[in-house]
């Protein structure tokens, strides 16, 4: 057993001098004792480190005011979205016996698709999304709009083909009730502000990279997919009169889905960076879904929304607005 070196005690005592003094080098015993003790505080140091490093970017601190904005703006257009692109569930409700449930829709105990059903879920979501806009109740609102909004997605879903493009909007309407009350006047900010929108971020480049993922699996190999058979398909179906041209030139079709492509596989670099190459990233992207609408009337709107979690945009507020104190406001729940 190798005694610890106190100097003190060993002069006082006049024993001799330490394992390890300066007089006699350490035995190979001890000094792999040192070693293995130097060591574990070393990648004890360096795991406490990367532990800090993967909380701050998983929950950095935003403020309040940003929160504020985005519920305002994925709420309301929750109403659009339920009113307009997804307004098949009521029609739904009338044709019960050709619902195929989707696998989640499945392994939950989730109800079948009725009138009734369809309405109360319509009115919910719509109190629900007003109120949680304005900043009020924010996770009573917030919870039973999620609920509401995640079973009449099922229902609409379960008739036909799932679009991925609302997962980035599923995963917002769930994590901003976990923020608590934030709104335009409050100072300060919050790291679970900051951890709901590194969630909604991470879906919306998800989004991308798991349609590229999912490419590779249907076809077999990671590139298989960029032949320009597929934007030739889409070009002669649905292909408006700014793009029927390109069905002259197929090399460009070609380039265009190596580009989409490899984009996809490339998009999870957006996260981890900020100032002009994030708003290139991002100008990329929302370019992309312009270019779709515009030549394929694909809009992909509930993810487009959702990209307002990259940007600060509380500095569009008008300058009563934007101010910063030190002093943290005490959230209250709902």
């Amino acid at each position: 057993m190798t005694r610890r070196f106190d100097p003190e005690q060993d002069v006082a005592s006049g024993s001799e001098p330490a394992v390890g003094s300066a007089s006699e080098p350490l035995g190979a015993d001890a000094h792999g004792v040192a070693t293995r003790v130097a060591g574990g505080s070393a990648d004890s140091g360096t795991w406490r480190r990367v532990g800090s490093h993967v909380r701050a970017w998983w929950m950095p601190e935003l403020p309040f005011a940003r929160v504020a904005i985005m519920r305002a703006a994925i709420y309301l257009f929750l109403l659009y979205d339920i009113f307009y692109l997804r307004n098949d569930v009521i029609p739904h409700g009338h044709t019960p016996e050709l619902y195929e449930p989707l696998w989640i829709g499945r392994a939950l105990p989730l109800p079948e698709p009725s009138v009734g059903l369809a309405q109360t879920l319509q009115v919910l979501i719509v109190v629900g999304s007003l109120v949680a806009a304005t900043g009020r109740l924010p996770r009573l609102a917030g919870w039973t709009v999620a609920l509401c909004y995640f079973e009449w997605l099922i229902l609409s879903m379960s008739f036909g083909k799932v679009d991925h493009d609302h997962l980035a909007l599923v995963i917002a309407v769930f994590v901003l009730p976990t923020i608590g009350r934030a709104r335009l006047s409050d100072h300060g900010g919050s790291p679970a502000a900051g951890w709901a929108f590194r969630c909604i971020q991470v879906s919306v480049i998800f989004t991308y990279f798991g349609s590229a993922l999912a490419k590779w699996v249907r076809n077999g190999a990671p590139f298989a997919w960029a032949n320009g058979a597929v934007l030739s398909w889409a070009f002669i179906r649905r292909a408006t009169d700014l793009a029927r041209w390109s069905l002259d030139y197929p090399w460009l079709l070609r380039i265009g889905q190596w580009v989409m492509l490899i984009a996809e596989f490339l998009s999870p670099i957006v996260l981890f960076v900020k100032g002009k190459w994030l708003y290139f990233g991002a100008a990329f992207f929302l370019t992309f879904h312009l270019v779709t609408y515009l030549t394929l009337g694909i809009h992909f709107l509930p993810t487009v929304i959702c990209w307002l979690a990259f940007f600060p945009t509380e500095k569009l507020l008008p300058g009563r607005f934007r101010h910063t104190s030190d002093q943290q406001p005490v959230e209250h729940a709902a």
